[in-house]
């Protein structure tokens, strides 16, 4: 990797709405990048819109709100701003009324979007093509989702940043070795980075709104009752285990309820909590709630779960600088498989959502109790190989069976890793991070189809549902 592919902390983690970040936040980013397209081109009168999804995309759409999320982008909201109302008002909807230019037209789910279950565009088993019909021509054009929110466009090759960064690391052996020269912490080298690109401030401010919206997901999945959307009938149990865990306590917000967790410190409930926030999480990820990608929406309840552990539970003092080290050394993690594997469930399973996720909080973890670079990267590397060759088969194609049971597994998982490696010597260690990545990547490469995010295979078919007709 050199600098003109530098991926931020701020890629890695964004805000985003649920259910999915490949097939949600994907196709919404894809749909107003081709808005925004739309401006440029002489098209004259505009007729229609015409949105074709395939492979992948199209299998699992609409469970994932992928059809939804089209109408979102159409309408050019941004999934990190937008207020929710807003949100779920169109998202209510089956057609919206655009205006571009001078055109007013209707959009319709119905007429005017096309699912291809049984066609995989070449780059990706994520692909959309997307038409602009007008009097005097049609513009099109093709993008994909290639997993944790990123959208690319047929034959542009991803670049986030091309500032130049002072350690622009391939992978965790030349991070390792950085680290190592320049006498610091993983953490305080991802900072380094990162002002190559904005201020201390932004930073800053940045993070700790990431922090914010992982809270006050949590802290709203803690408190939220009911039955999941979809039609599985699934019910929410954050709320009840809250319930059970705080029941003598009282708090208005998200502050004085961490603060009200601190007193239950025996092994029960705090394996208790971590299961509870992680599953908090993606309850509110589930019914299209805001989260933060990390790396993906169907794994985003691990990093909060740990982070609150690290905060409540660790014996240690926390503040938010730790939160900051926590989240800068996670994110650094996550981009090692990104580029050296995939985080796209429909490209490798859900190794390479869950698996990367539990890498990056262990990594994290570790960092703020102290670990050195060495054990850091161990703790990565023992949460992600346990992780190897997982699937991705959720039931009736939603982001709720048996994601987010998952969340809570890889958030233990992260735990238990950062123990281990805190307490083992690095350089005894038979397996390194870089060789886990390569591992990942051969093995989404040999998953059979089925397994990759499709509900073609495992849990998807063996388990009898009913759904409604979408």
């Amino acid at each position: 990797m050199n600098s003109e592919s530098y991926i931020s902390v701020f890629d890695m983690l964004k805000v985003g709405i649920g259910p999915s970040s490949s097939h949600t936040l994907g196709p919404w980013q894809a749909a107003r990048k081709f808005i925004q397209s739309l401006t440029k081109q002489p098209l004259g009168t505009l007729l229609e819109i015409q949105v074709h999804i395939y492979g992948s995309l199209a299998l699992t759409g609409k469970g994932h709100a992928s059809d939804k999320a089209i109408l979102l982008g159409l309408s050019g909201l941004d999934p990190a701003t937008s207020e929710l109302a807003r949100i779920q008002d169109i998202a209510a909807r089956h057609e919206i009324e655009l205006q571009i230019s001078e055109s007013t037209f209707c959009f319709s789910l119905l007429k005017n979007l096309h699912f291809h279950p049984d066609t995989q565009l070449p780059f990706h088993p994520n692909g959309m093509r997307m038409l602009a019909v007008g009097r005097e021509e049609t513009w099109e054009q093709v993008y994909y989702s290639i997993g944790g929110g990123f959208v690319v466009q047929e034959n542009e090759v991803h670049s986030s940043h091309s500032q130049k960064v002072p350690f622009p690391c391939n992978n965790s052996t030349d991070l390792l070795k950085a680290c190592l020269q320049a006498g610091c912490s993983i953490s305080e080298l991802v900072w380094q980075n990162e002002c190559a690109l904005r201020s201390e401030e932004e930073i800053q401010h940045g993070l700790q709104h990431l922090w914010q919206v992982m809270k006050e997901s949590a802290y709203v999945g803690c408190h939220t009752e009911g039955i999941l959307p979809g039609g599985l009938q699934v019910k929410r149990r954050a709320a009840a285990l809250n319930k059970q865990l705080l029941r003598n306590h009282s708090y208005t917000h998200a502050d004085e309820w961490l603060e009200a967790m601190k007193e239950g410190r025996d092994f029960r409930k705090v394996l208790t909590r971590i299961s509870c926030l992680a599953m908090a999480v993606n309850e509110v990820n589930a019914s299209m709630g805001r989260i933060v990608t990390a790396p993906t929406n169907g794994s985003a309840g691990v990093l909060p779960a740990v982070i609150i552990y690290y905060w409540c539970f660790s014996g240690q003092t926390a503040s938010i600088e730790d939160v900051y080290r926590f989240l800068l050394t996670a994110a650094e993690i996550g981009k090692y498989f990104k580029r050296g594997a995939t985080i796209s469930a429909a490209a490798g399973g859900c190794q390479a959502e869950i698996g990367v996720s539990s890498s990056m909080a262990a990594a994290g973890l570790t960092e703020c109790l102290g670990g050195s670079p060495q054990q850091v990267l161990m703790a990565a590397e023992i949460a992600a190989e346990h992780h190897l060759g997982l699937t991705c088969d959720p039931i009736g194609g939603l982001v709720q069976i048996p994601c987010i049971e998952r969340n809570s597994m890889g958030a233990i998982k992260a735990v238990t890793a950062a123990m281990i490696a805190l307490e083992s010597t690095p350089s005894n260690a038979k397996v390194s991070l870089d060789e886990v990545i390569k591992t990942m990547k051969e093995t989404a490469e040999h998953m059979n189809s089925r397994f990759k995010e499709t509900s073609q295979g495992g849990l998807a078919t063996n388990v009898s549902v009913n759904l409604p007709e979408c």
